[in-house]
């Protein structure tokens, strides 16, 4: 009996873990057996090798290679680059260049470049773990997989003004070290003295030719003297891929607020060209007045000098004609100017900058047809023209772009308080609620003050009312503009979709306003928080 109700007992506890065990091992089943989804580990040093690619469709999965995690493991072992990476004679100089490629020159054939990964990758890794330290896989599906466990955080960058100056003064302001043209006739590279450009002038997206993309020259140019400053015991820039890529390491890199100005022979103050001297009338002439440029103020506005001279450090009109050319892709010189949404251009640029917070309340959004009215042009084509234009701008037409400028009146205020009523009552809901009373007086000193020190809005306000006219959108600069309910009537005008009702009007003016400059207040879209509800 004692023996049964132990079978018993023991049956009861076996059957207990058989479900149990079913139970926690099935995927869902109270979801103790589902896999555990790991976080994403995030690196910038993430290689996708692909090289395969060039011989058609890959047949599995690219390589997810972390770089800096090879390196670091080469370097305990006192090894270096060259471990993986060849070198080679530069074509154009008389000195050996890292390959970026891995153990090998240039591409052959697909199956000698396979066997370039395989039999050294695999190799290494066979000899790594025979030595009884942590290895790499060694079979196939083990590197030729999605590999889901890293996400990049790889961020590009560039060689701003403040990163230029330090590297310029570490070199002693021998600019040869790193600029270089190519001599047609020579078939070699020198350095053209007063020439100096960014290298992705040169040096674009994808290899061209013999001239191999920007980020293969910037990774085997600067990796490389970055390495050898180091081995002098100096102290030099990064050569790891976190050291340039990492978002967090990029905040630690050394930022120069008062970057003196580049040595360049560039003007101060000169007129915008719109002739091209090589070009033959009709196209050299243009009917609009001449544009005085603070060409100094603007380089302290911007980070790199590709913000404007995207292609090269020539005169616009060069490429972009008064007609447009292929050169200039067909952008003629005053599309280049004016268009909105290209940064290079004026327009572009300043509308960025209007995108601003203490700006964004008047210009963001529908508020954008408010601005650039034919009667802005005079603010920037300001001299007469003339008759024969030369190549070169004298001193004395310099020294008249400068007085235009200086001459301008900057308008960093509004009218006097008689002028701007302290409250501004709205009754245009007051069936169903009170009168809303505005802070008008408020709200414009508030405005006023919030771009006192804004240069770019204190020249293109050209009138004391010009702040008015963030609301008042649609009428003259007045010190008594129109009330909204003179455009905007009660009910929705239906032969005019694009004029909203004036309740529509008011609540898209003031929340959008809200909205683009950050204001908490309203905190909802609870009609009583502005408007008191009637007893």
């Amino acid at each position: 009996m004692e023996k049964g109700r132990a079978l018993v007992s023991r049956s009861g506890i076996f059957f207990t873990v058989v479900i149990l065990s079913i139970l926690i091992g099935s995927p869902g089943v109270l979801g103790v057996g589902a896999p555990v989804k790991e976080t994403p580990q995030p690196r910038a040093d993430i290689i996708r090798l692909d090289s395969l690619k060039v011989f058609g469709k890959l047949e599995r999965p690219s390589v997810t290679f972390l770089h800096q995690k090879h390196t670091e493991a080469l370097e305990k072992k006192n090894k270096n680059c060259s471990a993986c990476h060849l070198s080679e004679k530069d074509p154009l100089l008389d000195t050996e260049r890292m390959s970026s490629k891995y153990m090998r020159l240039k591409e052959t054939t697909k199956q000698e470049v396979m066997d370039v990964y395989h039999l050294n990758c695999i190799g290494c890794h066979k000899e790594t773990k025979a030595a009884k330290e942590k290895s790499g896989p060694v079979e196939c599906g083990n590197c030729h997989y999605d590999n889901k466990s890293v996400v990049s955080i790889w961020k590009s960058i560039g060689m701003d003004k403040s990163l230029h100056y330090l590297h310029s003064k570490a070199q002693d302001d021998k600019c040869e070290k790193c600029h270089h043209a190519y001599n047609e006739v020579t078939k070699k590279l020198y350095y053209a003295k007063g020439k100096e450009g960014t290298c992705r002038y040169c040096h674009r997206e994808q290899t061209e030719d013999k001239v191999i993309s920007f980020r293969l020259a910037a990774h085997i140019a600067c990796i490389d003297c970055h390495r050898k400053i180091l081995a002098k015991n100096e102290s030099a820039g990064p050569y790891n891929c976190d050291g340039c890529h990492d978002p967090v390491q990029q905040k630690l890199i050394k930022t120069i607020k008062d970057v003196p100005r580049m040595k360049m022979n560039q003007p101060n103050v000169v007129f915008i060209k719109t002739t091209n001297p090589e070009a033959l009338p009709p196209k050299r002439l243009t009917r609009m007045k001449r544009v005085p440029f603070n060409h100094e103020a603007h380089e302290a506005y911007n980070s790199t000098c590709r913000v404007c001279h995207h292609a090269a450090m020539n005169n616009c009109v060069q490429c972009h004609t008064l007609a447009g050319e292929e050169k200039g892709n067909y952008v003629t010189l005053e599309q280049s100017m004016h268009r909105l949404n290209a940064e290079q251009s004026c327009f572009g640029c300043h509308d960025l900058n209007q995108n601003n917070q203490s700006c964004a309340g008047c210009h963001a959004s529908f508020a954008k047809s408010r601005q650039n009215n034919p009667t802005t042009c005079v603010a920037c084509h300001m001299a007469p023209l003339l008759q024969n234009p030369d190549e070169k701008q004298t001193a004395e037409e310099q020294q008249l772009a400068a007085t235009l400028l200086n001459a301008r009146l900057l308008i960093n205020d509004t009218y006097a308080d008689e002028d701007v009523p302290e409250t501004v009552e709205i009754k245009t809901l007051q069936n169903k609620y009170e009168p809303v009373k505005l802070p008008h007086r408020k709200i414009i000193y508030t405005l006023v003050k919030n771009i006192r020190n804004n240069k770019l809005a204190n020249y293109f306000h050209t009138e004391k009312g010009t702040i008015c006219q963030g609301c008042h959108h649609h009428s003259p600069a007045a010190k008594k503009p129109p009330a909204c309910e003179s455009c905007h009537g009660k009910p929705f005008n239906e032969s005019d979709p694009f004029k909203p009702g004036l309740t529509a009007a008011y609540h898209r003016q003031c929340m959008e306003c809200h909205r683009e400059m950050g204001i908490e207040k309203p905190a909802s879209t609870k009609c009583t928080e502005c408007h008191r509800e009637r007893g």
